[in-house]
C-alpha cells in the first residue's frame, strides 16, 4: 500500500519537514558522487554499525572523523537507494507537516531526531554485535507516523493498492494504514529473533526495530512534546 496524499489541512509552512527532505536528497546526491570504495568507507564513517557502536567488531574503525555516538543522528540522513529515500521522504512529505503544525518547529525538529536516536538504539539492542551498517530515516519518519496515529486517528489516507496488473486507489482511516503498517514492522521485528539469516538487518535488509521502536516512542513522545496543546 503507497499513500498518495491525506485529507488533512495545516495552518503553518512546515519548513522543518521541507528542511530535512532537502537534506537528505542532497546527501543522497553526494553518495551518488562516490565511487563503490568511497561510499564504502563513508557509510563506515556516517552509518551506525552496531559492532563499532558496541566496540565490539572485529577490526577496530581507526581515524573516524565521527564520534560512533553522532552516528546516531549522521545515520537518519544516509539511505541505501533511490527507492528507500523516495519512500521515506513520500512518508515524511504526507504525514510529517501536520505533526509539525501539533508541536511547532523547534519542537518537531528535536522530536524528530530524538525519535531517530531512539529507534536507532532499538535496533542496536538486538543486533549488538553486527557489522552491518544501519542507515536511514526510517526509524525518525516510524516516530512521526507514531504521533500521527494518535492525533489524526480519523484522518483519511488517499491509498494506491496494486491488484495483480491493475492498480486502484482508496480512501482508508489512518489508524487502519498506519495500524496495518506497525502491526507488520512488529511481525517481521520478531520474526528476525529467530530467523536472522533471512529477515532483518543482519541479512543486510530492513531494520524493522527500528521501525518499530520509533513508532512506539513516537507515540510515546507525542504527547509529552505537545502534540494535544492547542495552537
Amino acid at each position: 500500500m503507497v499513500p498518495l496524499r491525506d485529507n488533512n489541512p495545516t495552518t503553518i509552512t512546515p519548513f522543518v519537514t521541507y528542511g530535512i527532505i532537502i537534506a537528505n536528497i542532497v546527501v543522497f546526491l553526494y553518495q551518488l558522487s562516490l565511487t563503490p570504495q568511497q561510499l564504502q568507507e563513508f557509510f563506515r564513517i556516517a552509518a551506525l554499525v552496531p559492532c563499532q557502536l558496541s566496540t565490539t567488531c572485529p577490526i577496530a574503525s581507526e581515524n573516524s572523523l565521527i564520534p560512533e555516538w553522532m552516528t546516531l543522528i549522521t545515520s537518519q540522513f544516509l539511505h541505501g537507494g533511490f527507492l528507500h529515500l523516495a519512500g521515506n521522504m513520500l512518508f515524511l512529505w504526507i504525514f510529517g507537516n501536520n505533526i509539525e503544525d501539533r508541536l511547532g518547529h523547534v519542537k518537531y525538529l528535536i522530536f524528530y531526531l530524538t525519535c531517530g536516536v531512539l529507534a536507532a538504539l532499538t535496533q542496536w539492542f538486538f543486533s549488538q554485535n553486527s557489522t552491518i551498517p544501519s542507515l536511514g530515516a526510517s526509524g525518525a519518519i516510524a516516530g512521526v507516523l507514531g504521533a500521527y496515529i494518535l492525533r489524526f486517528p480519523k484522518a483519511e489516507v488517499l491509498t494506491l493498492i496494486p491488484l495483480g496488473c491493475f492498480l486502484t486507489t482508496v480512501r482508508l482511516p489512518a489508524f487502519f494504514f498506519l495500524g496495518f503498517w506497525f502491526v507488520q514492522q512488529a511481525f517481521y521485528s520478531i520474526a528476525s529473533l529467530q530467523a536472522r539469516t533471512n529477515v532483518g538487518m543482519e541479512s543486510g535488509g530492513i531494520a524493522y526495530w527500528a521501525h518499530a521502536g520509533g513508532f512506539v516512542f513516537g507515540a510515546i513522545l507525542g504527547p509529552l512534546f505537545g502534540l494535544y496543546k492547542r495552537r
